[in-house]
């Protein structure tokens, strides 16, 4: 049996140790972290409806009808109204004929390559990818190739090798460590040109862009003859939890009978799912939380510009401060906490050595009085010139 106490021992002295904190209460700018209370920056929470009152009401109600637990897989006797009616809402608010909802974004994304793909196919994906779409690839036994993060001329260089193969695509839409958007008009006529599938992982566009909310997609002009693919999450814009996959008939039907994390698993709570579809109605209801955001994040990058601070080239509420090295991030998060802000530091694996950094996350229910909190205390943690 082997020794797993040097792996760790080895882990902590490069620091890339991680830690579980514990939260008592909501998901919201201002917790309870660990027994004391923070200002957080690192919630996926974009639009602050994770906590919303009506989000809870939904929740509270679709549990008191359904019960807390969906007890059977979607293909068994765990696919309730809740389940159909979210599925067809997501259909309608993406622009697609269909989608099919997951238990997590981790297994559509693995759902979709295993059951596309097989030995002797291929898929191509951006480098920066999520580890669930370089895990996809692992789990469909096709060839992974990686193109230069959002350089579609790499892309091309790709498809234009082995041409007969049978080939998906798969990007990020919003790149969930740097905040950059793909280049998806450039990709999507490449991938139509090549006759290759191409599929878009719109975890943290989803709610967050486009002129209703509709994602990287409706931002960038994109429908689902450009995009066949396109996987969206729950848990972050939404505020819930959870997974779906929007496309063709022919493509959700192939899912159902062949997608093993889908079969296989058992469905999300219908309670979750009523959650979803009131969130779903407030990203429609209430673009000011979009608005407010990006004000947000105008007014945090130009604070953060006078101090000279070396953010990445973001719009998003992914706003990276480029640190350097694992120690030097983790002594400067650890800084920010002691003042009593969580901003988690990010160090490879998760990005390439010599990137680390602090991973700045704004959300809608923050306000402009946090962000000044957040610019004034990294101003002060700044060494003197």
């Amino acid at each position: 049996m082997k020794d797993l106490t040097p792996l760790l021992q080895q882990r902590r002295a490069e620091h890339r140790y991680r830690q579980r904190r514990r939260l008592d209460g909501p998901q919201q700018p201002e917790q309870l972290i660990d027994g004391r209370p923070v200002l957080a920056f690192c919630s996926n929470d974009y639009l602050g409806l994770a906590n919303h009152p009506a989000v809870i009401a939904a929740f509270k109600a679709g549990a008191d009808r359904y019960g807390v637990g969906a007890g059977a897989a979607h293909l068994v006797n765990g696919h309730t109204r809740a389940h159909d009616q979210l599925e067809e809402e997501l259909a309608a608010f993406t622009g697609r004929d269909r989608a099919l909802l997951f238990s997590t974004g981790y297994m559509a994304n693995l759902g979709v390559a295993q059951a596309l793909l097989c030995r002797g196919d291929r898929l191509l994906q951006d480098r920066l990818n999520h580890a669930s779409l370089i895990d996809a690839a692992r789990i469909s036994e096709a060839r992974l190739q990686r193109y230069r993060h959002a350089d579609a001329h790499d892309l091309a260089r790709l498809l234009a090798h082995d041409p007969e193969r049978e080939t998906l695509v798969s990007t990020d839409g919003v790149f969930s460590m740097d905040g950059d958007i793909a280049p998806l008009p450039a990709l999507a006529d490449l991938c139509a040109q090549a006759g290759a599938w191409f599929m878009v992982d719109d975890a943290h566009g989803l709610g967050v862009l486009g002129a209703t909310g509709a994602g990287t997609l409706e931002h960038q002009g994109l429908d689902q003859a450009r995009v066949p693919i396109l996987m969206g999450t729950l848990g972050k814009g939404l505020g819930t939890a959870g997974a779906f996959v929007a496309g063709s008939e022919d493509l959700i039907e192939t899912l159902i009978q062949a997608a093993r994390t889908y079969i296989f698993t058992t469905a999300m709570p219908p309670a979750v799912a009523e959650a979803a579809r009131t969130a779903l109605h407030l990203v429609h209801a209430e673009p000011e939380r979009r608005e407010h955001l990006r004000r947000l994040v105008q007014r945090f990058r130009a604070g953060a510009a006078e101090l000279g601070l070396a953010l990445m080239d973001s719009d998003t509420p992914i706003q990276p401060l480029l640190v350097g090295d694992a120690a030097t991030a983790v002594a400067l998060s650890e800084g920010l906490l002691a003042r009593g802000l969580l901003v988690p530091a990010i160090r490879p694996p998760t990005v390439p050595s010599g990137t680390s950094r602090l991973r700045v996350t704004l959300s809608a229910a923050h306000t402009p009085a946090h962000v000044d909190l957040l610019l004034e205390t990294l101003k002060r943690l700044q060494p003197p010139a």
